[in-house]
């Protein structure tokens, strides 16, 4: 049988000879460490347990990269030992914002939907077209009304008789002849015709759909011969009255506890490729429990752009700011498994420069910037390009 191989399966007996190898120039050391280290990642496959034997190889390795470092310092003189060329920015402290962006639209502060008002009937005349200027009260269509007109003539012509049948009967009433039953009844007579008449005049004028407010026709889907009616789902008009605009977003329960009144939005238009700075005028309370959302609504103040209703809005809601905040770009952040998330500064030591890794607590990120709570202050160099391939302790040059 062939003998097995005293480095196989035993790294730990590895570690300890390459101490040995000091007198070894630094190249050749590194490419036999390397060989090692494949051997004993080839004696691996030989356990059971690959993914443990894995975790211990990577760890081995660590280790070996810093054997290497540390001998690469001892045997190099000094002097002869090259600076990494690196670019560093001083820190300060600075305004950071976040935003939470949600997509919403835009909307008149009068948008109308017009319907019958308490009854319904079949059109027979659609006064105006989509696009028109109305005024509030304005006819926009009729309805049919033949048989409440019919009704009213034949009130009418009974008014006229109950009306002359009261006359003659106050008259002998104030002369004292017949019962005061008499009289009563007659007058009563009158006035129930008197009120049925007033109050066809009110159905016959609801016989026709007027606009609420002033506006412009945005939406006519009723068609001449079509029954109109106040519960049908479609209205008949659309008027918006854009004189006053809003933007409008559902917004996740989320942030109920951070959107208010208030605050201060930034709205987006996409289409326009313009945006305004607004506050919030309306947070609602109610929490849709459909889609777990509550409506936000911001008032637009200029007057010189042409809003349309059902516009794309991006609507970026201000719910945090540090007016003097360490932040940094999110790429300059590296990560280790060991240490967590870290960046490299610049630090100078016995007169020399050299990179030093920084544990840090990142907070919130918007735009590209993470705000820094811990592990870095104001004054400090960071190390912006060339930071990838950085040990700790590297001497740095910029």
């Amino acid at each position: 049988m062939r003998s097995e191989n005293p480095y196989l399966c035993h790294p730990e007996s590895l570690l300890n000879d390459i101490i040995l190898i000091n007198t070894i120039p630094i190249m050749k050391q590194i490419f036999l460490v390397i060989g090692l280290f494949f051997v004993l990642a080839g004696c691996g496959s030989k356990d059971g347990d690959k993914k443990a034997r894995l975790e211990q190889l990577k760890k081995d390795h660590d280790k070996l990269t810093e054997e290497i470092m540390k001998l690469e310092k001892e045997l190099t003189p000094a002097n002869a030992v090259s600076s990494t060329l690196v670019t560093v920015e001083t820190l300060t402290k600075k305004s950071f914002e976040h935003y939470i962006e949600v997509q919403g639209r835009i909307d008149g502060n009068d948008n109308i939907a017009v319907s019958p008002r308490n009854q319904g009937g079949t059109v027979t005349k659609i006064l105006v077209h989509e696009g028109d200027m109305v005024a509030k009260d304005q006819v926009l269509a009729e309805l049919d009304a033949d048989v409440l007109k019919q009704q009213l003539t034949d009130l009418r012509n009974k008014f006229a008789f109950v009306t002359d049948l009261y006359n003659r009967q106050r008259i002998l009433w104030d002369q004292k002849i017949g019962s005061e039953v008499q009289y009563l009844k007659a007058k009563n007579d009158m006035e129930a015709v008197q009120n049925g008449i007033a109050t066809l005049d009110e159905q016959i004028k609801m016989s026709v759909i007027t606009s609420p407010i002033s506006g412009t026709v945005e939406d006519i889907p009723i068609k001449v011969g079509q029954f109109a009616s106040p519960a049908s789902p479609i209205p008949a008009f659309r008027i918006v009255n854009f004189s006053k605009a809003k933007a409008l977003a559902d917004v996740g329960e989320a942030y109920s506890s951070k959107v208010n009144t208030g605050d201060q939005v930034k709205i987006f238009l996409p289409d326009l490729n313009k945006e305004f700075t607004e506050k919030i005028t309306f947070a609602s309370k109610y929490i849709n429990p459909t889609n777990r959302t509550f409506l936000v609504e911001a008032a637009l103040s200029s007057s010189d752009v042409v809003f349309r209703a059902n516009m794309i809005a991006v609507l970026r809601i201000k719910d945090y700011e540090n007016g003097a905040a360490i932040a940094i770009p999110q790429n300059y952040i590296q990560n280790s498994r060991d240490e967590g998330q870290f960046v490299f500064v610049a630090a100078e030591e016995n007169g020399k420069k050299v990179a030093r890794k920084r544990t840090i607590t990142p907070y919130v990120t918007y735009n590209g910037l993470t705000e820094v709570v811990h592990g870095l202050n104001e004054g400090d160099r960071i190390i912006t390009a060339g930071f990838k391939d950085l040990y700790n302790g590297q001497p740095i040059d910029y």
